[in-house]
């Protein structure tokens, strides 16, 4: 159930809510708004009688939630969540975009998708160290080099970044290097590592399993709130059908579907979600113009020779263009984008 307290009660009355719910077997997790103080209680007796809590002082309503994921329902923050890294916002009014290349191949590719994607304006630096293939044959990532080179790349060019974690062994790892963690769509149901990943005070970016409701992605991303890491951000990437233009289908109405069931941030895949340069820049847009709080997108300076899905992977003008394509679309729905584009450093090609 959701408690709303009354705008204005004093922290001794929401300590005394708080008790109530204790003593009847929740787990409470406290949610502050705007205006008042919003407490969502998790577990406890099916038999529990809103009505009590009803009558104690400063308590406003009580709502019982019915969807089975409790701490990502909207009825527990109603204004929405903003995940803040450092002086980036996602879920505010800008659209942040992450970028960079699938995977980390050397120091010289790095720091150039680095430069590429920083001038076009994006503000996270994607890029894996461990990449979970489907052959034991492809390349599978350059590991903890490769996350330092990521880690150095972005911070010359004043970047966050975000990298897949793949295992509970790697958290530690993983949480050295990058300020979001992202989990992929094969490990969206690894539970024992979203419960770890509950635990870390670091945003978390899950995406969107193969052939995942929306209920069961948001299910999942009850697994990191219950663990007490209030920050998760949700990535459509796409899902399998029985479409074979695409290497997934892009679920653009998810976007709008999610925004009315839960509060978390939404961005979109459209490399994933198409698999195919020629179709990432409109689906882009789309995603964009359906409400995405964010993109994540693969750029690669020499994607023909790229280790790791070089065919999804925009060349940097195309990136340039995409850009500027947005910094239209997004106030049209209120929405702003990285306004000014940064110099080219004298290094990047």
């Amino acid at each position: 159930m959701v408690v709303v307290m009354a705008e204005g009660a004093t922290d001794a009355q929401v300590e005394q809510v708080v008790g109530q719910l204790v003593a009847m077997g929740f787990d409470v997790h406290r949610s502050t708004g705007a205006a008042r103080v919003i407490l969502g209680a998790v577990g406890g007796s099916e038999r529990a009688e809103p009505a009590l809590i009803e009558l104690l002082d400063g308590v406003r309503e009580v709502v019982r939630i019915t969807e089975p994921y409790k701490l990502a329902s909207r009825s527990f923050r109603p204004e929405g969540t903003v995940v803040t890294i450092g002086d980036v916002r996602i879920g505010g009014d800008e659209v942040v975009v992450m970028a960079g290349p699938c995977a980390v191949e050397s120091e010289a590719q790095v720091r150039a998708a680095a430069a590429a994607v920083k001038r076009a304006g994006a503000k996270i630096l994607r890029g894996g160290a461990f990449k979970p293939r489907s052959s034991p044959y492809s390349f599978q990532g350059l590991g903890e080099e490769g996350l330092r080179l990521l880690r150095w790349a972005a911070d010359e060019q004043n970047l966050k970044v975000v990298s897949e974690v793949m295992d509970v062994a790697q958290v530690e790892l993983l949480a050295r290097y990058s300020d979001v963690m992202q989990v992929g769509a094969r490990n969206m149901q690894n539970f024992t590592l979203l419960r770890e990943l509950g635990h870390l005070r670091k945003p978390i970016l899950l995406k969107r399993g193969i052939a995942a409701t929306i209920e069961e992605w948001l299910l999942s991303a009850e697994y990191v709130l219950a663990g007490g890491n209030p920050d998760v951000i949700l990535c459509e990437r796409g899902i399998r059908t029985f479409e074979n233009y695409t290497r997934n289908t892009l679920d653009i109405s998810a976007i709008p579907v999610v925004k009315k069931l839960s509060h978390l941030p939404i961005i979109a895949d459209p490399s994933h979600g198409t698999g195919r340069r020629d179709k990432v820049a409109p689906m882009a847009r789309a995603a964009v113009a359906a409400g995405a709080d964010g993109l994540i997108i693969e750029v690669h300076c020499d994607p023909d020779h790229a280790l790791s899905d070089g065919a999804q992977s925009l060349f940097p003008a195309q990136f340039d263009r995409l850009m500027a394509e947005l910094r239209i679309i997004a106030p049209a729905i209120g929405r702003s984008i990285c306004v000014e584009p940064v110099t080219r450093r004298g290094w990047a090609r």
